[in-house]
């Protein structure tokens, strides 16, 4: 049986038909999407088919995102991540297929079980964050670790799921990604991404370090009625320590999950690699206190993914200069001319990522009209976050009896839309004064007073305002250039530019 129209979000497809592939049952629901267990009949396996809502399948730009997304998380093949095997729409519903894992995510075990012990714990973030290494060997950033995506097999094997919903990283300081697109969890949701700025591999491990925290201690380290709430905490309170909850803890995990749960991007494990060498670590430490096992079980690719990328890349060198060494010097020209050959490869990859046609993300003109308003501010803020335009920040700004908060951070995605996206200068000088005016109001300390001084100091100098510039500049002290640099640094990094033109 075939479907004749798209399903709504309350229609059951279960003994439907969606192309190669007979839908069995519903397993479950999310913010985006059904997921169904499906036999693909072609190849006679199972899979778990994630259907688009209908509400979202109606938004063009959300179905390309979520095809183009779903495609990059595609190519990551590991053990520990549930693989993509298809992106696809029949009868007018648009699907993912991927890998089905038989098994409970750790949310569920959360609720069944209660608090982990250690050992299990350190099993689990070793593949997880073995799952992160090749993400970020393809510059992907998955944005949405929760123990709800990390499935326990029923073989013992841990695997991360929803990369699908993953950005790509990009270094067009056009796009939207480099802008910051907030998605995710608010219970589980860095500082970063709940005020909207860049996020990196980083992100992942402070999303980690919260589930790690809910793992070990039954409860997370944030709570709240709303998801506002939540989020303020994120950004401003220190969780309580590990050993105060479980006296019985070993000091050396609850250390790695607090430094995990670090505010600032800088002060945690600058990689996912890094992070696995601290794991690496405390295995070794585990093992002899007698808590947990050592890293003689973990695997080969784990044990590569501990190495510094340096030493690699230096061996490798080596081996080439010393094959270069014991060729005759006829055939060292062909050495030569490969490597020519190979450079000219990756000039053309490089000419190509500069000239390449703007990301999927970057600015989709709309009318105000076209921006439907949703059921809260926090949500309307989301849809700006991550169909980016005037149209809906100033939507999420304009929200009937918004928080002053989510307010602020609305017209802070506002004027980096106008200055990294549009380089519309002068419509971003308004939004700025405005938030000029609340941070000297709040806290000339802040970030919000860093970050409107600095906004203005460009703008300025954009416009060849050179006087109002310079009296926006004499404004930031150091210390508020070094917050800047920490917690915004494509503006800091465009903010710097227009030092270079001023010659201060």
């Amino acid at each position: 049986m075939k479907r004749k129209s798209p399903a709504n979000d309350s229609t059951d497809l279960t003994g439907e038909e969606l192309g190669d592939y007979r839908i069995l049952r519903r397993l479950g629901s999310g913010g985006m999407a059904e997921v169904y267990l499906a036999e693909q009949r072609s190849l006679s396996r199972q899979v778990a088919l994630k259907v688009l809502n209908h509400a979202l399948a109606t938004d063009a730009s959300y179905v390309q995102r979520f095809q183009n997304e779903a495609r990059a998380a595609a190519s990551l093949v590991h053990p520990n991540i549930v693989q993509i095997f298809e992106v696809g729409q029949a009868e007018g519903i648009h699907f993912i297929a991927q890998e089905y894992v038989a098994g409970k995510n750790l949310g569920q075990l959360l609720e069944r079980e209660g608090a982990f012990q250690p050992a299990l714990v350190l099993d689990v973030l070793r593949q997880v964050v073995s799952a992160l290494c090749k993400a970020e060997e393809m510059a992907i950033v998955h944005r949405d670790i929760k123990p709800e995506n990390i499935l326990l097999s029923n073989s013992g094997e841990i695997k991360v799921a929803d990369f699908g919903l993953a950005r790509v990283q990009n270094t067009d300081t056009k796009t939207l990604t480099q802008v910051g697109v907030a998605m995710g969890t608010p219970l589980y949701m860095s500082p970063e991404q709940v005020e909207g700025r860049p996020v990196d591999a980083r992100s992942d491990i402070y999303s980690l370090g919260v589930s790690a925290y809910h793992l070990l201690a039954g409860v997370p380290p944030h709570t709240g009625d709303t998801a506002l709430a939540i989020a303020v905490q994120h950004l401003h309170n220190t969780p309580e320590p590990l050993e105060n909850i479980r006296p019985d803890l070993p000091s050396a995990i609850a250390r790695i999950v607090h430094k995990m749960l670090a505010k600032k991007p800088a002060s945690r494990p600058a990689s996912p690699s890094e992070l696995l060498v601290e794991l690496r670590e405390l295995a070794t430490v585990a093992a002899k206190e007698g808590w947990a096992n050592g890293p003689d079980d973990w695997s080969l690719a784990e044990w590569i993914a501990t190495e510094p990328a340096r030493s690699r890349i230096s061996e490798q060198l080596g081996q080439v200069m010393q094959a270069e060494a014991r060729l005759k010097p006829g055939n060292r020209n062909w050495l030569r001319f490969s490597v020519a050959i190979a450079g000219a490869a990756l000039f053309g990859v490089l000419l190509g990522a500069v000239t390449r046609p703007k990301f999927y993300l970057a600015g989709v003109a709309r009318t105000a009209e076209e921006v439907p308003q949703l059921s809260s501010a926090w949500a309307q803020l989301y849809r700006a976050q991550t169909s980016s335009s005037e149209a809906t920040w100033q939507k999420a700004i304009e929200y009937p009896e918004a928080d002053p908060f989510v307010q602020q951070l609305a017209q802070r995605g506002l004027v980096r839309y106008f200055l990294l996206v549009t380089q519309d200068y002068q419509a971003a000088l308004p939004e700025l004064r405005k938030l000029e005016r609340q941070s000297h109001a709040e806290d000339s300390t802040s970030l919000l007073h860093a970050f409107s001084l600095a906004g203005l100091c460009i703008c300025y100098e954009k416009l060849d305002r050179e006087v109002d510039a310079r009296t926006a500049l004499a404004k930031l002290d150091p210390a508020k250039r070094d917050r800047l640099r920490e917690e915004e640094p494509q503006i800091y990094r465009l903010f710097q530019t227009s030092l270079n033109q001023l010659g201060s």
